[in-house]
């Protein structure tokens, strides 16, 4: 069964990629007009709990000019000592970012939101991976930010290039930690009655 029309309501180009790659045609639609810490000023919960929150902020604005489209939105956040750690406003902010989690484990959430257009139903759900970053030195933390892959990804890394080179373990899913977890996507597709493997995966011709 072919999918219904998609919009992803990011400008990541992670989710872009993944999305891709996994055989899905999609609209890319951004949210303009009001930023995250403005989706953030009515939470009050736990801080692990923000991804989630903010996600299905995201799908249902996107979801109101997006008609009979299924809408998918997420959001990912770092948190390490129960500090929340975006994306790095400037060299010293990531420097700040990276020496707090240098030799520790921290905790990498991403929440996703679905909205059926034409049913309207809403789905939301979360993935959380536990990352482990090796000591990083001075000149590790130099190094990284001048190769100026720090700034567009939260908590200051991407595990998926340069900060592969820092990571010495995870436990949970990879995908969750480069922005978008593909198999919590297969659930919440699921539970609004569509099939992920079905849309992706074409049968073989013999």
């Amino acid at each position: 069964m072919a999918p219904p029309p998609l919009v992803l309501a990011s400008a990541s180009p992670r989710r872009q990629e993944i999305l891709t790659a996994l055989g899905l045609t999609f609209e890319v639609a951004p949210i303009t007009g009001v930023t995250e810490e403005q989706m953030a000023e009515d939470f009050f919960g736990h801080p692990r709990d923000l991804a989630y929150h903010i996600a299905m902020k995201k799908a249902g604005i996107a979801s109101a000019t997006s008609g009979s489209a299924l809408t998918i939105a997420a959001d990912t956040i770092v948190v390490c000592d129960d500090r929340l750690l975006g994306k790095p406003g400037s060299p010293e902010e990531a420097a700040e970012f990276l020496r707090l989690l240098s030799g520790r484990t921290h905790e990498v959430i991403t929440g996703v939101g679905l909205v059926d257009g034409e049913s309207g139903r809403r789905v939301t759900g979360e993935e959380r991976t536990l990352v482990s970053m090796v000591p990083l030195s001075a000149d590790d933390i130099a190094g990284y930010l001048a190769s100026g892959e720090p700034y567009d990804k939260a908590g200051g890394y991407g595990i998926q290039g340069l900060g592969s080179l820092f990571i010495s373990g995870i436990q949970g899913d990879y995908w969750n930690v480069v922005g978008f977890p593909v198999y919590r996507f297969r659930q919440l597709l699921a539970e609004l009655g569509h099939d992920l493997v079905a849309w992706s995966c074409t049968p073989l011709k013999v």
